[in-house]
């Protein structure tokens, strides 16, 4: 590899991929979602998101991170359905360049509760048309998204 070659690959981003569930129940007025108030942690405290979310780990792919992740945050298993990957950005941090990859359940083995006390501070089911506040940003665009077939969003471009 040339010198120059060494210089561009330093300045390329490393993209940090995770994996998003979000278990889905029909309600009382229509499709309600799963969602968890995130606790006393560095990114976005006190905002709700997904029920079950984390970082995809080291030869692990998108699929077995949101199983490992539904099983550690809610101690339930699902059959996952794919929505979409998508790709964001914060021009505020050169380093946050990410790629999530955002999956549906309707039907799980198990009660869905809150199993990382430390980093939950509470669950709640939600209409997917009136979302608490305040949400992840980045996680209502998904939200409002969802089953629309699209496979592919951007956010923060």
């Amino acid at each position: 590899m040339a010198a120059h070659d060494d210089a561009t690959t330093l300045d390329r981003f490393v993209v940090v991929p995770a994996s998003y569930v979000y278990l889905l129940r029909e309600g009382a007025s229509g499709t309600e979602v799963l969602l968890q108030q995130r606790g006393d942690v560095p990114y976005m405290a006190s905002h709700w998101a997904a029920g079950a979310a984390g970082h995809v780990e080291r030869g692990e792919d998108a699929f077995a991170a949101a199983r490992r992740e539904l099983r550690e945050e809610l101690d339930v298993s699902a059959d996952l359905h794919f929505e979409f990957t998508m790709q964001r950005t914060l021009h505020a941090e050169a380093i946050d360049e990410r790629v999530d990859f955002f999956f549906t359940a309707r039907s799980w083995e198990g009660e869905p509760r809150i199993v990382e006390g430390s980093k939950c501070a509470g669950l709640g089911w939600f209409p997917l048309d009136a979302l608490p506040a305040p949400m992840v940003p980045h996680e209502a665009h998904a939200l409002a998204h969802l089953g629309s077939g699209l496979g592919y969003l951007t956010f923060g471009f």
